[in-house]
């Protein structure tokens, strides 16, 4: 089995954490940082396991926020 590099954002959204991964779309969550991130560890492995692709690297993540109308 090959070690890959991940890339994720975690962030807290009411009582919990959620991480998601930047590479492919699977997301997880945790009552703390740590559980999140070992969540979305497990779930991206389980992901792959049923997926065969190549993960790309992921570069120049720019966070942001707008005002929208609504």
């Amino acid at each position: 089995m090959k070690k890959l590099e991940i890339d994720y954002v975690t962030w807290r959204e009411g009582n919990y954490f959620v991480s998601r991964c930047m590479n492919v779309e699977v997301a997880s969550f945790g009552e703390t940082q740590e559980e999140a991130i070992r969540n979305l560890v497990e779930a991206v492995e389980l992901y792959l396991e049923d997926h065969d692709i190549e993960l790309t690297g992921i570069e120049g993540i720019v966070y942001g926020k707008e005002l929208i109308d609504a």
